[in-house]
């Protein structure tokens, strides 16, 4: 039996942290809920808000896709997801950059809320243009975002990239474009799109209101 659970639905950031779940390399179960299961007493007992994913690893939850990916490189050292001591700058700098004011643009802009000049500053992304060049610097320093070689950062700030860029919620740029490809190329991000698209093909995981 597996030490490790995880609590997801195939259309939502469940999906980054499938990824860095196969990536880990190591038996997990999962539990595969609705949007309805999400608001029951039940789950909200792991996580309060309702929101997926989460993880169960012995005895301790751990919620927050960053968090989750950053918790198993360090739980999973035999992975190698965890960042040098080199790496850490801009491990840490992009992981948390992704985590905060790079998710609340793309959510802000996908509810129409623009912020006015007064306004950025005190938003934490400044604006939509702003948080784009951002983004744009992280993937342009190195092959990977924290240097040479693929770590977890890459599975959630490249997750969130993939998914955004796909999904039309943020613009795609020449940028981005070979550093999708190396990270779409890798078995473990094959295996865990082709788990979650099957499990997105099932009628009763999506609302009707979807």
């Amino acid at each position: 039996m597996s030490d490790l659970t995880f609590y997801t639905h195939p259309v939502s950031r469940g999906r980054i942290a499938r990824w860095m779940l196969e990536e880990i390399g190591r038996p997990y179960e999962t539990v595969a809920l609705t949007f309805e299961e999400m608001e029951k007493s039940a789950y909200r007992a792991i996580n309060p808000i309702g929101k997926v994913p989460a993880v169960a690893h012995e005895g301790k939850l751990i919620t927050e896709t960053a968090a989750i990916c950053a918790y198993l490189a360090e739980a999973c050292p035999e992975a190698g997801l965890a960042p040098s001591a080199e790496e850490l700058a801009d491990y840490y700098r992009w992981l948390l950059f992704m985590a905060g004011p790079g998710e609340a643009a793309v959510v802000d802009k996908l509810m129409g809320i623009a912020p006015s000049a007064v306004q950025r500053r005190f938003v934490g992304y400044g604006n939509f243009d702003a948080m784009m060049m951002m983004l744009e610097i992280a993937t342009t320093k190195y092959p990977y975002i924290a240097g040479d070689r693929f770590t977890a950062v890459d599975v959630y700030f490249g997750g969130q990239l993939i998914f955004a860029t796909e999904q039309g919620s943020m613009p795609d740029r020449p940028s981005f474009a070979a550093y999708k490809e190396r990270l779409i190329a890798r078995p473990a991000y094959q295996r865990a799109k082709s788990i979650d698209d099957a499990l997105a093909a099932d009628s009763s995981m999506i609302s009707p209101n979807w």
